[in-house]
Order: C-alpha cells, then sequence, then structure tokens
C-alpha cells in the first residue's frame, strides 16, 4: 500500500553538488530523507533567525526607553 500523499508544495532547487553530496550521505548516515533533512534544517534555520529577530527587537524597544 502507498504512503499517503504529503499536505505540502513543492520546491525546486538548483544546489551545488558538494552539499548535495554532504545531504545524502547525511540522509544515508541517518536513514531519512533528503525532504526530512531539508525540512528540519530549514525549520531550525528559520527558529534560529526568527530568535534572533525577536531578540534584537527587544533590545531595540529597552534602549529607546
Amino acid at each position: 500500500m502507498a504512503r499517503p500523499k504529503k499536505n505540502g508544495t513543492y520546491l525546486n532547487v538548483c544546489i551545488e553538488t558538494p552539499i548535495y553530496e554532504r545531504l545524502e550521505a547525511l540522509c544515508d548516515d541517518a536513514g531519512q530523507t533528503k525532504t526530512v533533512a531539508v525540512e528540519r534544517a530549514l525549520t531550525a534555520y528559520l527558529d534560529n533567525y526568527e530568535e534572533k529577530q525577536k531578540i534584537l527587537k527587544e533590545l531595540e524597544s529597552s534602549s529607546m526607553k
């Protein structure tokens, strides 16, 4: 029986070959799909970015008082 389709959006990217090879090696080692690895990496990056932006806004807000 086939896996249920994921509710998602397709993203086509062209990345440098060495980065792709590292991604492929990571996926082979971790036993996960490239989709899962990229989703996790993007989530971690975006979470980190949003947290830094929140801290910067708090600092800017406190320095204006």
